[in-house]
């Protein structure tokens, strides 16, 4: 059976990380290792503040790996995972082949962890410049409204 690659999301706890990203790194690791999976790209990607709590933690470092494995893996490093005190929730998706080359290349990236705090700004002329989803950057004039008409 073919290998595939996956990405996975986890939400890690700060406190128990203490902040030393080469412990949570080897932590990871450890867990794909064992379950004979191997790490392609394995990165922080933001500290922020959580919509709401999860195991009263209000903050936590989000932490991007991309890891190549077979199927029947994932029930095993979902399994560790529960199990690592430092890891709140995960994620795993399967990164479809045509696309696996250029989300590897755009995560080793060195301004990849700045992409995702891009945002778009208003011009001097008012349009919009940059950002993501594509589009031509162009405000569309808002419809004038007619006053509805008096009835007597």
């Amino acid at each position: 059976m073919a290998s595939n690659v996956y990405e996975c999301l986890f939400i890690l706890d700060t406190g128990k990380a203490g902040g030393d990203l080469a412990v949570v790194d080897r932590t990871l690791r450890t867990i794909f290792e064992r379950n004979h999976a191997e790490v392609l790209v394995s990165r922080p990607w933001d500290e922020r503040r959580l919509a709401y709590p999860i195991k009263n933690q209000k903050k936590a470092l989000y932490y991007l790996t991309y890891f190549s494995a077979e199927g029947t893996a994932l029930r095993g490093i979902e399994n560790d995972a529960s199990l690592a005190e430092m890891i709140l929730r995960m994620m795993v998706l399967k990164i479809h082949p045509k696309l696996t080359e250029t989300m590897l290349s755009i995560a080793k990236g060195e301004h990849a962890t700045a992409l995702h705090n891009y945002h778009e700004e208003p011009g001097e002329d008012g349009a919009l410049t940059g950002g993501p989803g594509g589009g031509d950057g162009e405000r569309r004039p808002r419809r004038e409204r007619e006053p509805a008409p008096v009835k007597d």
